[in-house]
């Protein structure tokens, strides 16, 4: 049986890839913490990585850890550096000692979301926060270092556990309108969807770099009316701009304006494409997915 070893196992995008594979992978599931079959493994630990990986010879690699709290990168880099650059630099070395194919997740924040049009996977990254250079030196190193890699840029996920969906319900219980950006523009994506593209990618040998996100775009405020209509939700959203937003909250790191990406190598390698970001969401919600 193939061997998945899951950094992140506990995450939105962990839980999701469990889901979908079911039985019928053997699974090695780490995350920060050990609990019941989950083992502990921090992937900015080079030596702890190697002894893992050397003595579990895993098949594949997907790598789901990450430090995603922008604004924390901002204030605390040498930590967002670590998690988000070393540690796929670490799992890169590894999977090439035991010739494992590893998956690595990136984000839409290696752009500056300058651009006016959706950016392929051939354009050119130039982050503008702390979170998106720290991701953006976690590609270059599995790029340098991996044998057999995919890099996945996803943007706006959702699934179970932290995200903007469940941020917005939670501020639904006690607020009867809140203000959202409506400058910014991004493709909300499913964890389900996001894991399921992995599935389709892990038995082929189309190595390289994908833009991953759900087709379609909306802007936060959008995505937050929609939330609350699929939650049957009365809160109201007033449409803010970024600037008036960066006033009311002056520690937020810079995100940028046009986040969608076109998930060009998808359609050229013939891979089944990602659903709509609205129809998706709506099969999550139906599916169970809980603000809890």
């Amino acid at each position: 049986m193939k061997k998945i070893l899951l950094t992140g196992c506990q995450g939105q995008l962990g839980r999701a890839v469990q889901e979908v594979y079911g039985d019928e992978v053997s699974f090695i599931l780490t995350d920060c913490l050990e609990e019941g079959t989950i083992r502990s493994l921090d992937i900015t630990d080079m030596d702890a990585v190697l002894e893992m990986i050397r003595s579990e010879k895993p098949d594949v690699i997907i790598n789901c850890a990450a430090m995603t709290n922008v604004d924390g990168c901002e204030t605390d880099f040498e930590t967002a550096f670590r998690v988000n650059a070393l540690g796929p630099r670490n799992l890169a070395v590894a999977s090439t000692e035991v010739q494992a194919k590893l998956f690595h997740m990136s984000t839409d924040y290696v752009f500056p979301g300058t651009d006016s049009r959706p950016l392929n996977e051939f354009s050119t990254p130039a982050p503008i926060s702390a979170y998106g250079r720290s991701k953006l030196w976690g590609e270059e190193y599995v790029r340098h270092f991996a044998s057999k890699w995919f890099i996945l840029r996803t943007a706006w996920l959702y699934g179970e556990g932290k995200n903007f969906v469940r941020t917005m319900l939670k501020l639904s219980e006690n607020h009867e309108e809140i203000s959202v950006v409506d400058d910014q523009f991004g493709s909300p994506t499913s964890a389900d969807e996001l894991a399921k593209l992995i599935h389709r990618l892990e038995p082929t040998q189309f190595y390289g770099i994908y833009h991953a996100t759900c087709e379609g775009s909306i802007n936060w405020a959008g995505f937050a009316e929609e939330i609350f209509r699929q939650f049957g939700k009365t809160t109201k959203v007033n449409h803010v701009s970024s600037q008036e937003y960066k006033k009311m909250n002056p520690a937020s790191a810079d995100r940028p304006p046009f986040s969608i990406l076109d998930n060009a190598m998808l359609r050229m390698q013939g891979i089944e494409p990602m659903k709509d970001w609205k129809e998706a969401f709506t099969e999550w919600v139906r599916k169970g997915g809980s603000p809890a």
